[in-house]
């Protein structure tokens, strides 16, 4: 790799808000072109603008699908390695993808200054979010995780206010805080009472999530965004080598099917390809359009969690993911509504 500028005037995908509101498709952010020009696509009707949509939909539906089966992928993962072998196992495969993707690819080194927005990314996505996940999950079942997470967009739209100085109207923090609420009484019925050790893991991991949702949407403005969950992984690649070390020779390995499928799903699928996908439907169908397909992850999670692990959904965990989720597309109606006026 060259010790380059990889985010140069002339390699930057941007994705514009327009005065009415909505997002255009931009360059596709892919591999193949990690250095190629600023080319907006201009809006249309035509049969390309609509293959460009439909192939931008299926992306951005694929990265949700592969999201929305990470917290059963981890249930299955533990079966066979403890909560911090795991996540080292999971950084560390992900890392070695991202590596060769980069090197095969010949994808120029970022900039000093934005290591450290690649580092807040690292922090908050590689490691923090699925570390304190995998240790709610030892105690807290993947659909009442997947309820909780759910508030994980209203999480990121307040981080990205603070770091980007948006003022979303009064509708958007009205929905926002009702949905915040709805999962705080579900959190506290379903732990009798009381807030759980399993949930205040999870709300953690909405924090340090969010910040790095919020900090790679920034970067992703200067660099294809694939790049920047790639670079994010290869930061962290001494850390992951380092726990999986320690972490190996003193947590107990049982190794199963469901185990082996577990860490690498979570290691190739969520954390790269995932993202990978979703990225690129983003960069075609726009920001604003792929955000919605996301609002479907929660109640897929509760599916996969039935269906793979034969958890027992109780009447009271769809109906939060239903009222989480209309909350959520509340705020995403308030925040397009904003922006056009």
């Amino acid at each position: 790799m060259k010790a380059e500028d990889s985010a140069t005037p002339s390699s930057t995908i941007a994705v514009g808000s327009p005065a009415d509101g909505t997002d255009r498709a931009h360059a596709p952010d892919t591999p193949d072109a990690p250095n190629a020009p600023d080319t907006p696509v201009a809006p249309g009707s035509g049969p390309g603008a609509r293959r460009a949509g439909l192939n931008g939909t299926v992306l951005a539906g694929l990265g949700v699908l592969a999201f929305s089966l990470t917290f059963p992928s981890t249930a299955w993962g533990l079966e066979s390695f403890g909560p911090w072998s795991l996540v080292a196992l999971r950084s560390l495969l992900a890392a070695a993808i991202a590596g060769g993707v980069l090197l095969a690819t010949r994808v120029r080194v970022p900039e000093r200054r934005h290591w450290a927005g690649l580092a807040v990314v690292a922090g908050g996505v590689v490691v923090g979010f699925p570390l304190l996940t995998t240790l709610a999950l030892q105690t807290s079942t993947t659909s009442h995780a997947a309820v909780v997470v759910g508030l994980l967009p209203l999480t990121t739209a307040v981080f990205s206010s603070l770091r980007t100085g948006s003022r979303p109207s009064r509708t958007f923090w009205t929905a926002a805080v009702t949905g915040a609420g709805v999962v705080i009484v579900f959190t506290v019925l379903q732990s009798g009472g009381t807030v759980s050790a399993g949930d205040l893991f999870l709300f953690g991991a909405l924090l340090v999530c969010a910040a790095g949702y919020t900090e790679g949407g920034r970067l992703a403005k200067v660099m294809p965004g694939w790049q920047v969950i790639g670079w994010a992984l290869i930061l962290t690649l001494p850390l992951a080598v380092a726990g999986t070390a320690l972490a190996l020779p003193y947590e107990p390995v049982r190794l199963t099917a469901h185990g082996v499928i577990g860490v690498v799903w979570v290691a190739a699928c969520s954390t790269f390809f995932g993202l990978y996908v979703w990225y690129r439907g983003m960069a075609e169908i726009g920001v604003a359009r792929a955000s919605q397909l996301q609002l479907a992850q929660p109640l897929l999670t509760l599916v996969w969690s039935y269906f793979l692990l034969g958890e027992e959904v109780s009447a009271a965990a769809p109906v939060a993911a239903v009222a989480v989720l209309l909350c959520i597309a509340a705020t995403q109606r308030a925040g397009r509504a904003g922006r056009g006026r």
